[in-house]
């Protein structure tokens, strides 16, 4: 009896040995993989926009996605001073300000990369209208920003005016990329397109232009208006516009040639969305130099003249004058087409609103999402304030910001609710952000994102803590192992159940 038990009992051990074994093996194979990756690569983007340059850094993984390089910001720096397009009269000034930022570039950079990053500089709205007013002063800044370059150790790549629908676009793809719509992590570690998840909808406020982004219901109708974008190995069709002139600075322009040709008055100017009591005086030149104020401008039209404008913060009318911003009689009440006889589909799904919407949002004391009363109740309130009592109200005071944001806060929603024609139900899904974890949301990074589908891939080397053909081999061992002792148990539980069965016959020894 004390034989059977033995091997029963030894079976056992080795069956939980081998299925220890092979659980530890595997999970010490998975987690202390090493991934000799063959580094990290760098990339260098300038989003030179209308009022001003920021640098952004991103890395990634020298190996790549489906094409598409897993990218991440390390660093941001905002140019100080005005936007590239500014420098038209001295491209030359270019150079001081991006000094400081290139500097600090050249530290968060390994020096022995440094000739092998290269750099994008993308130019929006701000370079879109300059070229359209004078072409070669817009070459020149261009040319200055290469010479600038071939002085750095980086190399420059591209120095291009993006169009409107690109730009719109890579603010798309930046959005959803940061928030994990193209790519997930699985239980092996690797990345994997997310099952079933829809992506968001992206608007981007500049300073010259404003885009929305998103895909419609039905891609397929009106085709025309939709592009073809190729991420991780999957299409993704993208309707997208951008309205010049509809950026926060170019509309505030607007509003300012459209008070003063409504004034009698030529030198002083109400402005009901200034805060009460405020008063600046601003040249000609300044709102009614630019291309998109050029029907409102007067016919004695001197650019250095001082017109003083006094801010009477009345909301009911700045509401109204607002308004006069936007053609929406052109539509003549169709639905595919909010304002300025633009076609736009139904716009479905979450939003998310970026660049100048999260700042004056921000300014109202906002965050995050909300109803369309509050936004509307804070907006009155804000509008309803004297300049002495803003000055207390803002998390960060400057003028130039702090007196503009009534009439940004009413842009957006004539922009929103009347242009893109969300309501009150839908409204809740536009999130107001600024950033996912470290990374701004910006069309910067989707156009790095988009241009790295360009930067060859290396191979990554795994290091496992077995080889796999030493691995594969314990496997089988162990597993074989395990299955023999599984089946000697089962049958020395047969053997047993079989010997408990057989009748026992009593001998009887009879003596001779």
């Amino acid at each position: 009896r004390m034989l059977t038990r033995t091997p029963s009992v030894v079976a056992q051990v080795f069956l939980l040995l081998s299925i220890v074994l092979v659980i530890a093996i595997a999970v010490i194979q998975i987690n202390q993989q090493q991934i000799l990756s063959p580094g990290l690569k760098y990339g260098i983007v300038l989003d030179a926009g209308s009022s001003r340059t920021t640098v952004y850094v991103y890395e990634w993984p020298a190996e790549k996605e489906n094409n598409t390089g897993v990218v991440s910001q390390t660093f941001k720096c905002n140019v100080k001073g005005p936007g590239i397009s500014n420098h038209e009269t001295s491209p030359g000034a270019l150079a001081k300000p991006l000094d400081a930022c290139l500097n600090k570039v050249k530290e968060r950079i390994p020096v022995h990369l440094h000739k092998n990053t290269s750099v994008y500089l993308g130019a929006t709205a701000g370079m879109r209208l300059l070229r359209l007013q004078n072409e070669s002063a817009a070459n020149e800044v261009l040319a200055s920003i290469q010479s600038y370059f071939r002085a750095q150790p980086f190399e420059l790549r591209v120095a291009q005016i993006i169009t409107g629908p690109e730009e719109g676009v890579y603010g798309w793809i930046t959005a959803n990329y940061l928030m994990g719509n193209f790519l997930e992590r699985n239980l092996w570690r690797t990345w994997v397109r997310p099952y079933r998840k829809e992506t968001v909808g992206a608007l981007d406020l500049g300073g010259a232009s404003t885009q929305i982004s998103f895909i419609p219901e039905d891609p397929e109708e009106n085709f025309s208006s939709t592009l073809q974008v190729k991420l991780y190995g999957y299409n993704y069709n993208v309707y997208t516009h951008s309205y010049q002139c509809y950026g926060r600075d170019e509309a505030e322009k607007r509003l300012l040639a459209l008070l003063l040709q409504k004034s009698n008055a030529s030198a002083n100017v109400d402005n009901p969305c200034y805060p009460q009591n405020y008063n600046t005086a601003l040249t000609m030149k300044y709102f009614s130099g630019s291309l998109c104020t050029q029907s409102l401008r007067p016919a004695n039209y001197y650019p250095n003249q001082l017109v003083n404008f006094h801010g009477t913060g009345d909301p009911g009318l700045c509401q109204e004058m607002v308004s006069l911003l936007f053609n929406f009689t052109a539509c003549r009440d169709r639905e595919d087409c909010p304002f300025n006889g633009i076609y736009q589909p139904k716009a479905k799904g979450n939003f998310v609103a970026f660049s100048g919407f999260y700042y004056t949002i921000n300014a109202l004391n906002l965050s995050g999402h909300f109803s369309l009363d509050d936004f509307n109740s804070s907006m009155w309130f804000f509008c309803s304030q004297s300049w002495a009592q803003l000055q207390f109200m803002l998390p960060k005071f400057e003028e130039i910001y702090a007196r503009s944001y009534c009439f940004s806060a009413n842009f957006i929603y004539y922009l929103l609710v009347r242009g893109y024609n969300f309501n009150a139900e839908t409204w809740p899904q536009i999130h107001f952000q600024k950033e996912v974890g470290n990374s701004s949301i910006a069309w910067s990074l989707g156009y790095m994102l988009s241009l790295t589908n360009m930067i060859p891939a290396e191979g990554k080397l795994i290091q496992l803590p077995l080889k796999p053909s030493v691995f594969a081999g314990l496997l089988i061992f162990l597993t074989a192992t395990a299955l023999l002792c599984l089946l000697f148990l089962v049958y020395l539980c047969i053997a047993s159940q079989h010997q408990k069965n057989i009748p026992h016959v009593e001998h009887v020894f009879i003596p001779e």
